[in-house]
């Protein structure tokens, strides 16, 4: 195989990788330069950007996941507490790396938003009970972290906290 593919299957990899992207992003590194049974490369900037890009795809999958109302049901949904650490896993991530998130940011304000105005309508209609698993103080920080104010959210959506998160 060439270089080229194998750093192609290494970021696929991590594009498809568990909840934390960036220990498949070392392991892959490690594999693809170290790794007595890897191919052994000698990888510049421009290889290893593939893997890094696909941490920061691979994170926006998990952030959306979990502010997608329609997987509030579903094993694979974790919910807002961990969207906001997932939120501030992926920000470290970018700015150690100098990636450029706005993109990523204005999606998930919009998705933020779309979210609560769901959660507030389906269980103010009794639909269900609410799926929030975090603080008014966390949800908070993560409007403000993706650039929304206050003004920004549904009416109601503190009421949908639990009272002891």
């Amino acid at each position: 195989m060439d270089k080229e593919t194998y750093i192609a299957e290494e970021a696929f990899i991590v594009l498809h990788s568990g909840e934390i992207p960036e220990i498949a992003l070392y392991s892959s590194l490690y594999y693809l330069a170290e790794d007595p049974e890897g191919p052994c490369l000698e990888l510049n900037a421009g290889d290893i950007s593939p893997l890094i890009q696909a941490v920061a795809r691979r994170y926006r999958a998990i952030i959306l996941r979990d502010l997608e109302p329609g997987n509030r049901d579903k094993r694979s949904y974790r919910g807002l507490a961990r969207c906001a650490v997932n939120w501030q896993r992926l920000l470290k991530f970018c700015t150690r790396e100098g990636l450029d998130f706005s993109a990523i940011r204005a999606e998930t304000a919009e998705a933020l938003q779309n979210f609560l105005a769901q959660e507030v309508a389906d269980v103010g209609s009794r639909k269900r009970a609410s799926s929030i698993n975090c603080s008014q103080a966390e949800i908070d920080g993560l409007a403000k972290s993706v650039g929304l104010a206050p003004a920004d959210l549904p009416d109601g959506w503190q009421k949908l906290c639990p009272a002891d998160a």
